[in-house]
């Protein structure tokens, strides 16, 4: 009896290497490639999953991806901006090296249009809708458009229209054809800067502060 349980068991085990060594293997080839546009130009951090599986990769920076697969998956090429794509590895290659370039054609996405209020509802919307308090005439309006520090702040931040940009350059322009030939006063003699010297000093203005 024991003599032939071994040999069943013997008997089985064979089978089952027989089925192995009979079973096909896959054809696993090195899939490699670069995803490029219409324009040869690289498409990075390229989605390329194959169907139906969780086996797949991501293209680096210069559209360049290699990963193991067999003959007939079918590959999916996914990327941002782009129309999803795919491709079927061809069977029967005879090579464990399979390259290609793929091309994408670029999507175009029409986004609806979005307001974007300052409130985050219609509530407090509302809320601060019935709680504004305008004013009922125009003089008040006309007043506060007519602030002397808001009338100052706009001024200083407003840059040279084109008339006084001309009238300016005019003006140096008459300048220098006015000493043209000669030199110019030295202020070294001009009284009219010594007395205000004086004045100033006289004032402590050149004095050392504290």
């Amino acid at each position: 009896m024991r003599i032939a349980f071994v040999s069943l068991l013997l008997l089985f085990a064979s089978m089952g290497l027989r089925a192995q060594e009979t079973a096909p293997r896959p054809n696993l080839v090195q899939f490699s490639g670069v995803v490029v546009t219409d324009s040869l130009v690289p498409v990075p951090f390229t989605n390329i999953l194959v169907r139906n599986s969780y086996r797949g990769t991501m293209s680096d920076v210069y559209g360049y991806f290699s990963f193991v697969a067999q003959e007939g998956d079918t590959i999916l090429f996914s990327a941002v901006g782009f129309i999803r794509s795919q491709y079927v590895i061809p069977g029967g290659l005879g090579e464990q090296k399979y390259s290609m370039i793929h091309v994408m054609s670029r999507d175009t996405v029409q986004l609806r249009e979005i307001a974007v209020y300052p409130w985050p509802s219609r509530e407090q919307f509302r809320e601060a809708f019935l709680n504004l308090r305008l004013p009922d005439d125009d003089y008040q309006l006309a007043m506060k458009n007519l602030s002397p520090a808001e009338m100052m702040q706009r001024m200083e931040n407003l840059p040279p229209d084109a008339y006084q940009s001309f009238k300016y350059a005019m003006a140096m322009d008459q300048t220098k054809l006015y000493y043209s030939g000669g030199t110019p006063p030295i202020n070294l003699f001009n009284p009219i800067a010594w007395a205000q010297f004086l004045q100033a000093w006289q004032n402590g203005a050149y004095k050392k502060k504290d």
